[in-house]
C-alpha cells in the first residue's frame, strides 16, 4: 500500500479515537458524577478542560508541526493523547479527571491541528476530494458510534473504560506514524508566539470559568463580571498581540479572505449548536427519563446513523458541488433538527426528540467534510498548517463556550420553573436552592425522597417540568444560533477563493515573506 494511503488511515484512526472520546465521555458522564460525586460544574469542566486546552493550543501546534516536522509533530501528540488517556481511566476524583482530560486535549490539539496539514500534503487534485471525503465519513461513523461504544463500555466495563480503550488504538496509530508517514514542514522555521498562547488561553479560560461560575452562583456572584471583563481584555489583547508580533500564530490577514473567514463561523456554528447541545440532551435521557447509558447512546444512534451517511455523500459530492452550498443549508438542518426537538413536557418519552434527531444529524454530516476542506483549501499550502489550527480551534472554542452558555441558560430556566412550580407546594416552597443543586448533582430522587410523603408527588412533577423546560431553552439557543452560523456561511464561503489561493491582500511584505516562509 502507498504511503500516502498509510497517512490517510493513521490520521483517520487519530480523528476517529479524538471524536470517539468526545462522544464516550458525553454519554458516561451521569455514571462519572455519581461514581466520583462531582457537581454540575465539574461536569461542564470535563467536557470544557478538555475543549478549552483543545482551543488554546492548536494554532501553536500547527506552527510547530510546520516548523518542525508534522509527522514528528503527530507522533507526539498521541504519545501525550494515549498517556493523557491512561491517566484519566486511573483517576480518582474529579479535579484530577478534569486535569487529567487537560492532558487529553493537549495531545488532542496536536493530532487535530495536523491531521489536515498531513493529509493536504500527501493529497492533490481529485485524490484530496477522496481523501476529505474519507475522513468526513470516518468522523460521521465516530458521531454515530461515539454513544453506543460509550454506553457499551460504561454499562460493561465501568467508566474507566472508555479512557483505557484509547490506549491501544493510540500504541498502534503511533507504530504506523513512524514506519510509514511520510514528513513534510515548511521550508524555515521560526519562533513561537508566546504571547498570544498566553493571552488567547487566558482570554478563553477566562470566558468559559466566568460563565461556569454563573450557571452555578447565578450572575449576580460578584465574581462572574470579573472574570468576563477579564476575558474580554484579554482575547482584545490576543487580537492585538497577532497584529504586532512579526511572526503570529494567527495571520489575522485570513480573516480578510471571505471563504476562510465563513468556514470558521461554520466550524464555531456547528459545535456551539450541535455537539454542545449534546450533553444537556445526554442528561435528558439519563437523568430525567432515568434511561442507562446504552439506552442513552442508541438513541443517539438514531441521528447520528444518519450523520454517517449524509457525511459519506457529503465527501463525494464536495468536488461537484459548491461547499457553500453543503455547509450553509447543513447548518440550516442542524439548527431546524434542534428546533423541532423542542416542545418537551415533563410527560414526553425519548421518541419526542426523533425527528430532530435525524434532521440535525443528516445536517452534521452535510457540513464536516466540506468544512475541513475549507480550511486548508483557501490559503497557500504554506500556511496549511496554520488554516488547520484555526479550523479545529474555532469547533473547540464553539464547544467550550456552547457548554458554558447552555449551562448557564439550562440553570436559570430550571430555578425559573422550579420557583413558580414550588410556590404552590407549602412543604417545599422554601427548597428551591436544594432541589436545584440536586438536579444539577444528578441526586433529585433523593430529593424527593426526603421531602414529606404529601408533596412528593408535586415535587417529582415540578423536577420533571423543570428538566423540561430547561431543555427546551438550551434547543431554541442551540437552534437559532446554527441557523445564523449556517445563513453567515453561505452568503460568505465564495467558489473563487478556492483557485489557487494568495496571500491576502493588504499584507505588509515583509509579514507575507516571513509567514510564507515559516509556514504561518
Amino acid at each position: 500500500m502507498e504511503r500516502r494511503w498509510w497517512t490517510l488511515l493513521v490520521v483517520c484512526a487519530a480523528m476517529f479515537m479524538l471524536l470517539i472520546d468526545i462522544n464516550v465521555v458525553v454519554v458516561a458522564l451521569p455514571n462519572i458524577q455519581h461514581a466520583l460525586d462531582a457537581s454540575f460544574g465539574s461536569l461542564q469542566w470535563m467536557t470544557d478542560a478538555y475543549a478549552l486546552t483543545l482551543a488554546a493550543l492548536l494554532l501553536t501546534a500547527g506552527s510547530l508541526a510546520d516548523t518542525y516536522g508534522r509527522r514528528r509533530a503527530f507522533a507526539l501528540g498521541l504519545v501525550v493523547f494515549t498517556g493523557g488517556s491512561l491517566l484519566c481511566g486511573l483517576s480518582p476524583s474529579a479535579p484530577t479527571l478534569v486535569l487529567f482530560r487537560a492532558v487529553q486535549g493537549c495531545g488532542g490539539a496536536i493530532l487535530s491541528a495536523t491531521s489536515l496539514a498531513l493529509l493536504a500534503g500527501s493529497f492533490h487534485g481529485r485524490q484530496r476530494g477522496v481523501a476529505f471525503g474519507v475522513w468526513g465519513a470516518v468522523a460521521g461513523a465516530a458521531t454515530g458510534l461515539g454513544p453506543v461504544l460509550g454506553g457499551v463500555l460504561t454499562d460493561g466495563v465501568g467508566w474507566r473504560g472508555i479512557f483505557l480503550v484509547n490506549v491501544p488504538v493510540g500504541i498502534a496509530a503511533l507504530v504506523i506514524t513512524v514506519c510509514r508517514v511520510d514528513e513534510s514542514r515548511a521550508p524555515r522555521g521560526g519562533r513561537i508566539d508566546w504571547p498570544g498562547v498566553v493571552t488567547l488561553t487566558a482570554g478563553l479560560f477566562s470566558l468559559v470559568y466566568g460563565l461556569i461560575t454563573a450557571s452555578d452562583a447565578g450572575w449576580r456572584e460578584r465574581g462572574v463580571p470579573l472574570w468576563l471583563g477579564l476575558a474580554v481584555c484579554c482575547l482584545v489583547a490576543f487580537v492585538v498581540v497577532e497584529w504586532r508580533v512579526p511572526e503570529p500564530m494567527f495571520s489575522l490577514s485570513l480573516l480578510r479572505i471571505p471563504s476562510f473567514l465563513g468556514g470558521s463561523v461554520a466550524a464555531f456554528a456547528m459545535n456551539a449548536s450541535l455537539y454542545a447541545v449534546f450533553l444537556y440532551l445526554v442528561l435528558y435521557l439519563q437523568n430525567g427519563l432515568g434511561g442507562s447509558p446504552l439506552a442513552t447512546g442508541v438513541r443517539l444512534l438514531v441521528g447520528s446513523a444518519f450523520t454517517f451517511v449524509a457525511a459519506f455523500a457529503s465527501g463525494r459530492l464536495t468536488s461537484r458541488v459548491p461547499v457553500r452550498w453543503l455547509i450553509g443549508p447543513g447548518l440550516g438542518l442542524v439548527g431546524a433538527g434542534l428546533l423541532l426537538m423542542r416542545g418537551v413536557t415533563a410527560g414526553s418519552d425519548w421518541t419526542h426528540l426523533i425527528a430532530g434527531l435525524v434532521v440535525s444529524g443528516i445536517g452534521a454530516g452535510m457540513v464536516n467534510p466540506p468544512l475541513a476542506s475549507t480550511a486548508v483549501g483557501v490559503v497557500p499550502p504554506q500556511w496549511s498548517g496554520m488554516a488547520s489550527g484555526a479550523n479545529q480551534t474555532f469547533r473547540q472554542i464553539g464547544i467550550a463556550v456552547g457548554v458554558a452558555c447552555y449551562g448557564t441558560v439550562f440553570a436559570a430556566s430550571l430555578h425559573t420553573t422550579l420557583q413558580r412550580r414550588l410556590a404552590d407546594i407549602p412543604a417545599v416552597r422554601d427548597r428551591v436552592e436544594q432541589v436545584a443543586g440536586a438536579v444539577h448533582r444528578g441526586v433529585a430522587d433523593q430529593e424527593v425522597a426526603l421531602a414529606p410523603p404529601e408533596a412528593r408527588g408535586a415535587l417529582a412533577d415540578a423536577i420533571h417540568t423543570g428538566f423540561a423546560d430547561s431543555l427546551n431553552a438550551v434547543l431554541l439557543v442551540g437552534g437559532l444560533l446554527a441557523l445564523v452560523g449556517g445563513a453567515l456561511a453561505t452568503a460568505l464561503i465564495r467558489g473563487r477563493d478556492f483557485a489557487a489561493p494568495q496571500p491576502p491582500r493588504g499584507e505588509p511584505a515583509h509579514r507575507r515573506s516571513t509567514e510564507v516562509s515559516g509556514g504561518r
